[in-house]
């Protein structure tokens, strides 16, 4: 099959992801609300932690909007693994299965479609922070969060098809979300590094999502960095490496 071939397809199975949204919009929109109404709820309750000595920015909203950009792509792509385990339970996926399409392809147009629903509830992130007063990060520092963001949708859309492969039935939604939930929690999400304490200082501090966490918050906490971006680039290629590869074996093991 040529490359172009392939293309079309990947493209094809991305178009009929996003399709979904304008097919059933309401399913759509708990995902898009969701975290910028837990963002605005997290600095409403928690929004003078800026007052504690070592704390490195003077605005919680600020601080936490990149943690939503995360939180936006996690439920992404839990639902790419819920939709896909609904195809499974009705028969659809095996006429792919069944299709000469090489099974890198039928995940790339899965994946990739994720990436580029994660990017609904990024916008509203964006627009509702900065009309709310979040601090600018810049242009350089938008499109890093931005790009953070849709890859790592692609990374727990990846994790998310590996668990719908593996159970092939929407019931294995909590555990992909849950998965993904603890991933972005046990990090610096909602305090600098050097504030945590016990077992969860040691947590956050190997995370390999506390990576792409720092990464994202760039330009809006502090200056946008090589220092900072290598560490998430290097986080966010290992992690997509890991969950492709297992999502790559489990439609091996799907076909045979």
């Amino acid at each position: 099959m040529s490359p172009a071939i392939q293309l079309r397809m990947v493209w094809s199975l991305m178009r009929r992801g996003i399709n979904e949204i304008a097919r059933v919009p309401g399913a759509a929109i708990p995902g898009v609300l969701a975290p910028t109404i837990f963002i605005l709820g997290l600095t409403s309750v928690f929004g003078k932690l800026t007052l504690l000595p070592g704390f490195t920015s003077d605005d919680y909203l600020t601080f936490i909007l990149p943690v939503g950009f995360l939180q936006g792509a996690g439920f992404t792509g839990a639902a790419t693994g819920v939709n896909l385990a609904r195809d499974i339970e009705l028969g659809w996926f095996d006429r792919l299965l069944a299709s000469p399409a090489p099974r890198h392809v039928l995940l790339a147009g899965t994946v990739l479609s994720a990436s580029l629903r994660a990017l609904m509830p990024i916008t509203l992130l964006i627009v509702v922070g900065l009309s709310l007063g979040a601090h600018f990060p810049g242009i350089d520092g938008l499109i890093l969060a931005v790009f953070f963001g849709a890859t790592f949708a692609s990374v727990t859309a990846s994790y998310s098809v590996t668990l719908a492969l593996k159970f092939k039935t929407q019931a294995a939604a909590p555990l992909m979300q849950a998965g993904v939930f603890m991933g972005v929690l046990f990090t610096t999400s909602y305090a600098p590094q050097s504030l945590l304490n016990g077992w969860l200082y040691y947590v956050a501090k190997y995370n390999p999502v506390t990576q792409i966490v720092e990464g994202i918050r760039q330009g809006f906490v502090g200056d946008v960095t090589w220092a900072d971006t290598w560490p998430a680039l290097l986080a966010l290629a290992g992690l997509l490496s890991l969950v492709v590869f297992l999502a790559l074996r489990g439609l091996n093991r799907a076909a045979d």
